[in-house]
């Protein structure tokens, strides 16, 4: 019982600093770009995932990290600050916009630019 609660609360932490990472970024990109698409959380995912993939890829081909570390950086921050509910929010809202066209690229960049991403950084750090 106690190391469950130890897991929920190491998850419970970071999901809260990649959450306010996600919303932070998320808010920036979207006053910069001044665009009614969603280009803050398609940066986010794409980002996200390369990051996944760097922190995976250490893991299985560099280290022996901890799994609490583990819990924390991929579970907690990298699940709190990539989420595809709000990619699917958004792309929704695109589609009840009549934006079709707009809803379907935002759909394949994420997909493929996010694998294209995670398989980019795993590839980098088999590389070292």
């Amino acid at each position: 019982m106690r190391s469950k609660m130890r897991t929920l609360l190491i998850v419970f932490v970071g999901s809260g600093v990649g959450g306010a990472g996600r919303h932070f970024l998320n808010t920036w990109i979207t006053r910069l770009s001044g665009s009614d698409f969603p280009f803050g959380i398609l940066t986010i995912n794409i980002v996200g995932s390369f990051a996944m993939g760097l922190v995976a890829g250490w893991w299985a081909f560099k280290s022996n990290a901890p799994q609490d570390l583990r819990l924390f950086l991929a579970t907690g921050i990298l699940g709190g600050f990539t989420t595809f509910s709000t990619f699917s929010l958004d792309a929704g809202v695109l589609i009840e916009r009549g934006q079709h066209l707009s809803a379907l690229g935002y759909a394949l960049g994420s997909v493929v630019f996010s694998v294209l991403a995670l398989m980019a950084a795993m590839a980098l750090i088999r590389s070292l």
